[in-house]
């Protein structure tokens, strides 16, 4: 009888051992979504980590969003399992306006996942940062560029301030991802299509003979920043 229970125990044990096992091996997602944020074809330049998008897979019981970052050239990219999402980004979300539902909420973009997909996105952005051209001497970085503003009806934002930005790497932006940075209030950009600023550049550890610089623009009642390229700039 203890003989009967022992093996009776050890079946139940290696079933269930077999059923965690079963479950534990599902294929992980292996279709990549890659795509761009676009405006009339010329990519979206964001902060790094910093503006969401956010995917969600409908027919699976609770519906929950599979939630990442754009890139800080405007690229996203998301590993999915095959089938059908919607995508979106969340309200009051990134330096630009994103189509809105008839309900007057966020609209969404369906995708259908059957393998590898690409998927460049329009949107329209509050301002544009034209031509922006970098520059070394005398131990600072100067950078010229035009202001382009693209949104002029009753949605249209002011400028709030600019920045030009410099980094040891290719991350550029606001908070941690610079070492010095310079600024204009918006009234002092006095002309939208000749502006010009200039920052110091502090001492690198360990020594470097160059940095990396971008422009940003920081739009009034709106908590993302549009940026121009990265560029790196011989010192």
């Amino acid at each position: 009888m203890k003989n009967s229970l022992a093996y009776l125990v050890m079946a139940v044990m290696c079933a269930a051992s077999f059923m965690s096992c079963k479950k534990d091996n599902y294929d992980p997602p292996q279709s990549l979504l890659t795509g761009r944020l676009l405006y009339k074809g010329e990519q979206v330049n964001v902060e790094y980590n910093q503006v969401p998008f956010q995917l969600f897979q409908f027919g699976f019981g609770k519906v929950g969003a599979i939630s990442s970052t754009v890139d800080q050239d405007g690229r996203f990219s998301a590993l999915l399992f095959d089938g059908n999402y919607k995508l979106t980004i969340p309200a009051n979300q990134g330096p630009f306006l994103w189509k809105k539902a008839a309900s007057g909420g966020q609209d969404s973009l369906s995708v259908t996942m059957n393998g590898n997909q690409d998927l460049d996105i329009e949107v329209m952005p509050y301002f544009m940062i034209r031509a922006a051209k970098f520059s070394a001497a005398a131990n600072k970085v100067t950078g010229t560029f035009s202001i382009e503003k693209i949104i002029k009806d009753a949605d249209a934002k002011n400028i709030e301030r600019v920045n030009l930005y410099i980094n040891k790497t290719e991350f550029v932006s606001t908070g941690d991802y610079n070492i010095a940075s310079s600024q204009l209030t918006a009234e002092q950009v006095t002309d939208p299509a000749a502006v010009s600023m200039t920052v110091n550049v502090p001492a690198i550890a360990p020594t470097q003979d160059y940095v990396f610089a971008r422009i940003g623009i920081k739009i009034a009642g709106v908590e993302d920043m549009i940026f121009s390229q990265v560029e790196k700039v011989r010192l």
